[in-house]
Formats: C-alpha cells, sequence, structure tokens
C-alpha cells in the first residue's frame, strides 16, 4: 500500500483563496477598481474564473473579503488578538485619540489599503448592499471602539456629562476620511493632532 496522502481539499481550497485575496488586492492597486476584472484576478490567482464566481457574486465582494482579511492579517502582525477591539486607555484621552487617529493615517496613506478602501467606498456608495457590509464588517467595528473609549471619559468626567460618544467619534473621524477621501490636504500626524485638539476643546467639561 502507497503511504502518499490523498490530497486535503480543504487546503487545496485555503490556498486558492489566498491566491485569490493576494491577485484583487494587487490589481486594484496596479490598475485601479474599473480595470480589474474577475477574468483577470482569476488569471492572477492561477485559478478558474467559475472557482471564484463559485464563492463570490461580483468583483466588489471578492474585493471586501480580500480586505478584511488584509486587515485581519495586518492585526495579528500588529499582535493583536482575535477579537481585541479597544482604544489604549492609559488615563490620558488626548494621548490615547493622537495614538489612534496617527496610526490610522499611516494605514489610510499605505499603498497597501489606499486603493482597495476607495475602491470599496466608491462601490459601496452605488451598491447599498455591499456597502451595508462594508459598514457592518469594518467600519462599525471602528466607529464603536471610539465611542466606548469616549463613554469611558465621560464616566470619569474627562469629557462633558452631556456629550453624545457617537457624535463625538465623527468630530474625530469624519475629517479625517473627508480629507483622505476627498485629497483636500494632506493627511499627516500633525492633522490627526489637531483633530484631537479641536474635538476635545468641544468636548471639555463645562
Amino acid at each position: 500500500m502507497s503511504d502518499a496522502k490523498a490530497p486535503d481539499p480543504s487546503r487545496r481550497s485555503e490556498r486558492s483563496r489566498r491566491a485569490v485575496f493576494d491577485a484583487a488586492l494587487a490589481l486594484v492597486t496596479e490598475t485601479g477598481y474599473a480595470r480589474t476584472t474577475v477574468e483577470g484576478i482569476a488569471a492572477r490567482a492561477g485559478v478558474g474564473k467559475q472557482t471564484i464566481y463559485r464563492w463570490w457574486p461580483s468583483k466588489a465582494a471578492v474585493l471586501l473579503d480580500a480586505f478584511l482579511d488584509l486587515s485581519a492579517r495586518a492585526a495579528a502582525e500588529a499582535g493583536a488578538a482575535p477579537g481585541e477591539t479597544e482604544l489604549p486607555d492609559s488615563g490620558d484621552l488626548a494621548a490615547d485619540l493622537r495614538h489612534v487617529l496617527r496610526a490610522t493615517v499611516d494605514e489610510l496613506n499605505d499603498p497597501r489599503y489606499d486603493a482597495p478602501t476607495r475602491a470599496l467606498a466608491a462601490e459601496g456608495a452605488t451598491d447599498p448592499e455591499l456597502g451595508a457590509r462594508f459598514t457592518a464588517a469594518l467600519l462599525e467595528p471602528q466607529l464603536q471602539v471610539f465611542a466606548r473609549r469616549i463613554e469611558a471619559a465621560r464616566a470619569a468626567g474627562r469629557v462633558d456629562p452631556a456629550t453624545d460618544p457617537r457624535i463625538a467619534t465623527e468630530l474625530l473621524v469624519g475629517p479625517l476620511h473627508h480629507r483622505w477621501l476627498h485629497r483636500t490636504g494632506p493627511l499627516t500626524h500633525a492633522y490627526a493632532d489637531a483633530l484631537v485638539d479641536h474635538a476635545l476643546r468641544g468636548l471639555a467639561p463645562r
């Protein structure tokens, strides 16, 4: 009898998915979303087009899953445990917010994230289903993390008790994403710090 093991379909499937993710992210970065096609992704990944359509209904769906996978891997490389999505709480709200907004600036300026994020934001604006999934899977958890940190600061008396944590969160991240999306100015650590300073002046206890 041969000792050779039969191929593991699950491992082969995972390799194919990884190849598809890598191909989708690379093509969007290299050629732009409009020129990226399912056929191109399949050719780059070395899989059949029907393999992609068996798992995803569109190139946008492929890109979203690829981006979520990229984000999860980046978090793991940074040492974050699964489900670990809390802002640091050093007792200094301003310092904690500056730290996280600076990291957000670095991510948005990173070519690995810039093109896919822009593509998903644009596609989500015209595809309500994709937009809802993008928001639920990626944006909403991030917003809730900020809101929980502001709630903790409110409970500790460090921001005005009338503060709405969700609106306060949007005061911080909204301008950052507006500047990035519309390229209205440079996206820098200094800008992130200024956002924190301006927002916290408005949120200070009366």
